[in-house]
């Protein structure tokens, strides 16, 4: 300790932290020392005969030609910019520049009979320094240099190896009551906190508290919130520092500054460290590269695996760290005594998403007409960050009206730019685009409000959005939902299928709007045959395996099935896609006045509400003498929930 202490003293002293005036003072000093030895008389040159007691006396040049005319002068040497001339007696050696050009002093001198001669103005000091100059130069460059590494890369050798600089250390007020949304996560890290504030409860009683605590989940579902609310909570020093931090081009580096940050946490124990995007450091060392893997990820890698190992069981620091790839990381940080528990945060559930919502909306002026419920059912499967940005949008979009406070539409604005994009008003479809648009949209809501298990219609708008969507459909679950049945799959399907359906009833011609639609419904039903096993194809045998990933789903694996298989999975995906075609279109043409209905209230107001939807199909049915499907779905759903309500009393008793 004694040893760091000297080195962080050297280097915090004026001269390192300042290269560039060192190197400014260094080479003043250079100067001004030759001009002492050399002086402007260069009195004491070694090649001199005059008398060394003599006293110098600076005179003008006309003046010397006097002394000269005068004969009060025994000897005249001549240097390349310097004349000096020695008095009669000795005592004097009177010095003055020469004159370029000027031949007369040396007709003076002949005519006079004077002793006359040149000297070298060179001394052994001006020789060696002509030889050292470069080397001087290229030493002050090379602190200059060095010294700039030094700032950028933080400390040691070259500034390598120190991560002051790189580290963010601080006393978060984040609390647990600003992290909504995610209680199983906080549960989890809640004692994290006693064991930072009372160490001494757990050690007495044997207890081991995880060293480290892995925080997995989507981007923007509040890992690092998260962990700064565990220091804000157990109020102890918090070193946060990004895993992308401890790379550089030089072998060794992240290594060192592995080690160094340790030893801040340690000094200053209780303490947190918080590894941001561990992944950088932590992928699988079995996927090293060609030279065997033995780079400067590694090395950092070992050394952080080392020094989670040197913990004590009663070093009271905790390690936390966030990814949103945790199937890369290597599985020797995983194991016990290192990563000991892996806290799962996930995206909020309906209650989850109200939490979040209020925590947001608590610094904004809100009407009284906004209904945060409503807006937490329009975005599910959004992550808190998503939920903090629409409260913003909303936010902007008020101030830009010149409201006082943010209103319900405003809010619900504002979900629609983060589920479908900007709206592009200025963007102008031709009356022929617009009508297929219009039927395409609607036969999406309808097939979506009349097909069990699909997810009901929000809004209905024909208003461009996004890159290229030309109108969209929004559809809300009536609950959350984890996983899928079925028929709720085909329901998916169906839906999709809905918009190129209505163009082939309705306009006799099908486009290219509905590409993004077949290719999804494709997916769901070759996911139905290669991975749910609910085909009759393969049965249960799962051909395709998922890997799950929270940067954009499962990653699926290489195929592991025959070209005969192959063959009759196609088979089935487009003999389903037909099937399911037809029913649908045959639906189209049994709703066909709803659907006229519906093109046209969208051609007046280009945005409908799903409850409009609603209401037209069920004067439709009762026009018709049809039996709703609507109010059939809705009963389901309240008998299904009634029926869990009678069983969670039941097991009470």
């Amino acid at each position: 300790m004694a040893n760091q202490e000297n080195n962080n003293n050297d280097n915090n002293n004026f001269f390192n932290q300042n290269p560039l005036i060192t190197f400014a003072i260094f080479s003043v000093a250079v100067i001004l020392l030759f001009k002492v030895m050399v002086g402007d008389g260069a009195a004491g040159g070694t090649q001199s005969a005059m008398s060394p007691t003599a006293r110098v006396k600076s005179v003008d040049y006309s003046e010397l030609k006097r002394l000269v005319k005068d004969k009060e002068v025994k000897k005249v040497e001549i240097g390349q910019t310097i004349i000096r001339a020695m008095s009669n007696d000795g005592s004097k050696i009177y010095t003055t520049r020469l004159v370029k050009g000027d031949n007369e002093l040396v007709k003076m001198l002949d005519k006079e009979g004077i002793e006359y001669t040149g000297f070298s103005e060179t001394n052994w000091f001006t020789d060696m320094f002509g030889w050292l100059f470069p080397f001087l130069l290229i030493i002050g460059i090379w602190m200059f240099f060095a010294g700039r590494m030094q700032k950028s890369m933080g400390g040691g050798l070259l500034g390598m190896g120190n991560s002051k600089k790189l580290i963010s250390s601080e006393k978060p007020k984040t609390k647990f009551d600003d992290v909504a949304g995610v209680e199983e996560a906080k549960e989890e890290v809640q004692e994290i906190v006693d064991f930072l504030k009372y160490p001494g409860r757990y050690v007495e009683i044997g207890a081991k508290i995880p060293k480290g605590v892995l925080l997995v989940g989507s981007p923007g579902t509040g890992k690092t919130l998260l962990a700064k609310a565990v220091a804000g909570e157990a109020e102890v020093p918090f070193f946060s520092v990004s895993g992308s931090s401890f790379i550089e081009m030089f072998v060794g580096v992240g290594a060192a500054r592995v080690r160094d940050l340790f030893e801040q946490a340690k000094k200053d124990a209780p303490s947190i460290i918080f590894i941001d995007e561990i992944d950088a450091i932590g992928k699988s060392r079995a996927a090293g590269g060609v030279m065997g893997g033995n780079d400067e990820r590694e090395q950092t890698l070992n050394q952080l695996l080392a020094e989670m190992d040197g913990f004590g069981t009663d070093t009271p620091v905790i390690i936390l760290a966030a990814t949103n790839r945790p199937e890369i990381l290597d599985q020797a940080l995983l194991r016990p005594g290192r990563f000991d528990r892996q806290v799962l945060v996930d995206k909020p559930d309906f209650e989850g998403r109200v939490k979040i919502l209020k925590v947001h909306v608590k610094d904004v002026k809100i009407d009284d007409d906004v209904d945060l419920e409503e807006v937490a059912r329009l975005t599910a499967g959004l992550a808190g960050a998503d939920l903090a940005n629409i409260v913003n949008e909303a936010a902007l979009l008020a101030g830009r009206k010149s409201q006082k406070t943010v209103k319900q539409k405003d809010m619900f604005e504002a979900v629609e730019r983060a589920l479908a994009g900007l709206a592009k008003k200025s963007r102008r479809i031709n009356p022929k685009e617009k009508k297929i648009v219009a039927y395409h949209e609607s036969g999406h809501a309808l097939i979506a409000e009349t097909t069990e298990g699909a997810k009901k219609v929000s809004k209905v708008s024909i208003v461009p959005r996004g890159l290229a969507a030309l109108g969209y459909t929004l559809n809300k679950p009536e609950e959350d939902k984890f996983m899928m049945q079925k028929h709720e799959l085909w329901a998916e399907v169906d839906t999709l299928l809905g918009g190129r359906a209505a163009e082939q009833v309705f306009i006799g011609e099908i486009s290219t709007g509905a590409g993004n639609d077949l290719e999804r419904a494709t997916d769901i039903i070759k996911s139905m045959v290669q991975t749910y096993g609910m085909s009759d194809i393969a049965g249960l045998m799962v051909l395709e395996k998922s890997r799950q990933s929270f940067l954009g789903g499962g990653q699926q694996a290489t195929r592991e099935y025959s070209d005969k298989m192959a063959e009759e999975m196609d088979a089935f995906i487009k003999s389903s896609l037909d099937e399911h075609y037809k029913n649908v279109v045959a639906r189209l043409e049994e709703y066909k006045e709803a659907i006229e209905e519906m093109v046209a209230l969208l051609y007046k107001k280009e945005n409908i509400t799903g409850e409009e939807v609603r209401e037209i199909i069920l004067n439709f049915e009762k026009e018709h003498g049809l039996e709703s499907k609507i109010v059939q779905e809705t009963e389901t759903i309240e008998d299904e929930l009634k029926e869990d309500a009678t069983m969670s009393s039941g097991d009470e008793k």
